[in-house]
């Protein structure tokens, strides 16, 4: 009786979580790519703590991605790590504010349309992140270029930069578009895989955001050597051949990478090629 009545009460706490919550967190699991195993939350956690960096991809409008990713900086961070979070939805022009916002110099509303003038998706869907690295003093990283530069390399190239607008981007930064940078953006972004002069530009696109990203989060680590990077982007951007690869190459920091398991990237399809993790959040 009593194994019967602890078994109904653990059910019960787990509904009411899942209530809350959308999920039982106790159950959350993970596909560690290189054997295949299925491993708990925790155990993915203790694998990826001494990376450098830690990348958590995300679907943008996905609240349960949102979801994983707090979730794994609050285990970092209360596993004594000393973490920073990068931020693919705050340009790099944006530091002084986010490092405002940390320090509990900027109210909620006027952060909150610095956000907005940032990025596009509701406020809720990071809001908790941001309030959790405020509460306990994360720093906060802007990775991204400015808009207008971003969106005109999309739209003509990244030769129709002027002098000015390429002064707006770290130094050295090119974005050469290969064949195996071109496959790969064809197998991140099926969607946009054309071979018109459209989808250059978008391939240029992507290899800036890239390459800026890399660099801020290299530049970042060299200043604070003790810290790992928890880095928050959209999955294409999250995969090995995308960010972690630029910034292995100009820094030889190690990363690991996460991603959430996506309806067109099941966990059976992900290689060692491009992530180290895939969540299971159902």
């Amino acid at each position: 009786m009593d194994k019967a009545f602890r078994t109904i009460a653990l059910l019960l706490v787990c509904a009411t979580v899942v209530l809350l919550t959308g999920r039982c967190f106790s159950t959350e699991r993970a596909v560690r790519v290189s054997d295949g195993s299925v491993i708990g939350f925790d155990r993915m956690i203790r694998e990826v703590k001494g990376a450098k960096l830690v990348f958590v991809g995300e679907v943008h409008d996905q609240k349960a991605h949102h979801e994983a990713q707090l979730r794994t900086i609050k285990a970092l961070h209360k596993a004594g790590t000393p973490i920073a979070i990068g931020l693919e939805m705050f340009t790099a022009d944006s530091q002084h504010d986010l490092d405002r916002w940390v320090a509990g110099r900027m109210e909620k509303e006027r952060f909150i349309r610095l956000y907005y003038d940032n990025w596009q998706m509701p406020w809720p869907l990071y809001g908790d992140i941001l309030h959790y690295a405020r509460q306990n003093r994360i720093p906060l990283i802007g990775l991204n270029v400015p808009r207008d530069v971003a969106q005109k390399v999309s739209s003509k190239g990244f030769a129709a930069l002027t002098r000015d607008e390429k002064k707006k981007l770290p130094s050295g930064i090119t974005c050469d578009v290969d064949a195996a940078y071109t496959e790969f953006i064809k197998k991140a972004y099926a969607q946009h895989a054309r071979n018109d002069k459209s989808f250059i530009h978008f391939c240029e696109a992507q290899m800036l955001w890239n390459k800026t990203m890399a660099w801020h989060l290299a530049r970042f680590l060299e200043k604070h050597p003790k810290y790992t990077v928890v880095v928050l982007v959209g999955a294409g951007h999250a995969l090995k051949r995308g960010i972690p690869a630029e910034v292995e190459a100009i820094s030889g920091f190690n990363c690991k990478v996460i991603l959430p398991e996506m309806s067109d990237m099941p966990a059976r399809a992900v290689t060692g090629g491009d992530a180290d993790y895939v969540l299971l959040l159902k």
